[in-house]
């Protein structure tokens, strides 16, 4: 199934799935426009708006042929009670793409598997790629250094070279790329697809605050932060969300422990504390996703012919 999921797409693109970000409108705007539109299950605070949502998406993609995938991203940890009604929930709208986070793939994979889905374990490490590996997924998402929110610590092209000495299934790469150019040079170094979050956070349909979104305009990487001072993971946050929200981004204290509760803390995390990846920069307006996927497939066939005219000028 990994080969026509693929040729679905019109470019080698995920909007990334965003917590309190990414909902049913983003989702097919992001597939009719042609590239994986995706989010995360936390998004609904219950097993019946999540009901709601996967059917909303489902619904809307039948009246669209030639629509590209859509993922649903599930937390696998077993902090997650409602894993089990998340799962038949898949099992009856069967997502063509099932992305795991923050635990083993291994309980989504029958599910996934009776119906013809892929399976995409988000990792931050080699090590959890070996692990997720070993558990036969179809494909690794390499959140990597520059990524918004949790970060990854490995640069995407040492993360990608790593991770094809082991493994030929599809591997997606996500880090500070924002454009159509990083696109290209992602698939050059051996991805198969690319993770976008924060390209796809300031666009309209997104469902981040219209001041969160102009922030992200606003604003170029030297006005990140990354600390682990929020939730006890290191995560790439925007300096004026942290300063309007009293914390010092140059003296961060968090929690001993991991704490991803939205409520807690001198800010709601994630609600009033705003995260951002390092490709930001080229983030110039607030606009629809089909405008956002155009810019990107001009930039994506630009720097392909450039890459191919030097190629053979040096031969």
């Amino acid at each position: 199934m990994s080969d026509t999921v693929l040729d679905r797409l019109r470019l080698p693109v995920v909007a990334a799935p965003m917590f309190l970000i990414s909902g049913p409108d983003l989702v097919v705007a992001a597939c009719e426009a042609g590239v994986v539109g995706s989010f995360p299950s936390p998004n609904c605070r219950t097993a019946a708006e999540l009901d709601t949502w996967m059917g909303t998406i489902r619904d809307r993609l039948a009246g669209s042929p030639g629509a590209a995938p859509w993922a649903l991203n599930l937390v696998t940890h077993r902090s997650n009670a409602r894993l089990p009604e998340d799962l038949a929930l898949v099992a009856e709208h069967q997502p063509d793409i099932v992305i795991t986070a923050l635990g083993s793939p291994m309980p989504v994979m029958e599910v996934v598997k009776s119906y013809g889905g892929l399976v995409i374990a988000d990792v931050v490490s080699m090590k959890l790629a070996r692990k997720a590996i070993a558990a036969g997924v179809d494909g690794l998402a390499c959140v990597s250094a520059g990524a918004g929110g949790h970060t990854g610590h490995l640069s995407p092209f040492a993360f990608i070279s790593a991770v094809r000495e082991e493994f030929d299934g599809i591997v997606t790469v996500g880090g500070g790329i924002t454009d159509g150019a990083g696109v290209a040079g992602a698939v050059a170094a051996g991805a198969d697809l690319v993770y976008m979050g924060t390209r796809f956070l300031a666009t309209s349909e997104s469902l981040a605050q219209d001041e969160y979104k102009q922030m992200v305009v606003d604003h170029g990487p030297d006005d990140l932060v990354v600390t682990a001072g929020v939730t006890g993971t290191p995560a790439s946050w925007l300096r004026p969300s942290l300063v309007a929200n009293g914390y010092d981004p140059d003296a961060m204290t968090g929690p001993a422990e991991r704490d991803y509760d939205s409520t807690g803390g001198a800010g709601r995390r994630w609600k009033d504390l705003w995260a951002a990846g390092q490709g930001l920069q080229t983030i110039h307006a607030v606009e629809p996703t089909a405008t956002v996927v155009d810019r990107l497939e001009q930039e994506y066939r630009a720097a392909s012919e450039r890459f191919t005219r030097l190629a053979l000028a040096t031969r």
